[in-house]
């Protein structure tokens, strides 16, 4: 008795969509399964225009597709594990982040149909539903809605959770929340997985808080900065800093140690007018001051004195220059409790 050996036959026609398909996966850098379940045709055919110029979206058998998939040897194999329902590929040259984001964005709010599932909490707000008194306040009621009659209308008196998420929207529910126009559900292409350099990103993977992802990086840069100014380490971004930071504690050095130059002249002046004015207080004699100071307003800088050099960054080094200052005081007091005429020519 012999057995006849019997061979699938693929049609030609399952041999050039496979084809195809792999023409598809070939042409792109990241490739991702995207749910279409719930799509009406013309919406999927909306959202094929929209993507066009930065993703394209492949729609075939489940069968064929996954037999595609099986074909590469670049991983992208993986992707087969979520071949399941009503799915489609979707091709970009974008990173995975780029695509997530943009199919996220371009999802739109849809009715909800009798006998599908709340992806979320159903609320029926607060206000005036603007319809006129009738059996629909029945309906809402019959809901869970607070509502009755009021002022010639129908009004819901608080915020009400008619489903929560994960049952099963009844006909009623699906008919009052179509009167009220209330969209519940998205509709657009669910991201279930992508490949892309070698590793396989699901959504979770990908949801990023893009906000606070630019204030850690922004909060990084700020940081970097600062460690590259403390450690004097020259770069474009530093130099102004640094320049500045190198005028101030230059000029800070000439204040302490009395050099005669231009730009720390009115400050020397400043200062010793402030110590003149400090010494004069000490004594018990309304002549202690010099008679061309007498009458004189001490000024703003006099008062300030010189112990906050301009632009400098660094907190540690005015603490220390404010030390410095006071022990220079000191001494120029020190010396100068025999001839208050002196301490103007000690400064210079």
């Amino acid at each position: 008795m012999s057995t006849e050996r019997k061979t699938e036959t693929i049609p030609e026609w399952k041999r050039q969509e496979v084809a195809d398909v792999n023409d598809f996966l070939d042409r792109y850098d990241s490739v991702g399964v995207v749910a279409i379940t719930g799509i009406p045709s013309r919406q999927l055919q909306d959202m094929r225009r929209n993507l066009h110029g930065s993703a394209e979206l492949r729609v075939s058998r489940n069968t064929l597709l996954a037999r595609a998939l099986e074909a590469t040897e670049n991983g992208r194999d993986q992707l087969t594990d979520f071949v399941s329902g009503q799915v489609g590929l979707i091709g970009t040259n974008q990173n995975p982040f780029s695509l997530f984001q943009q199919l996220e964005a371009s999802k739109t709010s849809a009715p909800i149909n009798a006998g599908e599932i709340a992806p979320n909490d159903i609320v029926i707000p607060e206000g005036d539903t603007g319809i006129d008194p009738g059996p629909f306040v029945g309906e809402l009621q019959s809901v869970g809605a607070n509502a009755r009659i009021e002022e010639g209308s129908i009004q819901v008196l608080e915020d009400s959770t008619v489903l929560e998420a994960g049952e099963e929207v009844s006909a009623d529910l699906s008919n009052v929340l179509t009167e009220l126009g209330i969209e519940p559900k998205e509709v657009g292409l669910d991201l279930r997985a992508v490949f892309a350099d070698g590793v396989l990103f699901e959504p979770d993977d990908l949801e990023l808080d893009v906000e606070a992802y630019r204030a850690d990086i922004s909060a990084a840069a700020a940081r970097g900065r600062n460690l590259a100014i403390n450690a004097e380490i020259a770069t474009t971004a530093t130099a102004p800093a640094l320049l500045a930071k190198a005028s101030g504690e230059a000029k800070s050095l000439a204040i302490h140690a009395a050099i005669e130059d231009e730009a720390v002249m009115p400050d020397l002046i400043s200062k010793a007018d402030g110590q003149v004015r400090a010494l004069a207080a000490q004594i018990d004699d309304e002549e202690a001051l010099p008679e061309e100071l007498q009458g004189v307003e001490e000024t703003a800088d006099t008062a300030q004195t010189d112990d906050q050099p301009d632009d400098s960054e660094d907190a540690d080094e005015e603490e220390d220059a404010d030390a410095a200052d006071d022990d220079a005081a000191e001494a120029d007091d020190d010396s100068d409790d025999d001839d208050v005429g002196d301490a103007l020519g000690d400064m210079f």
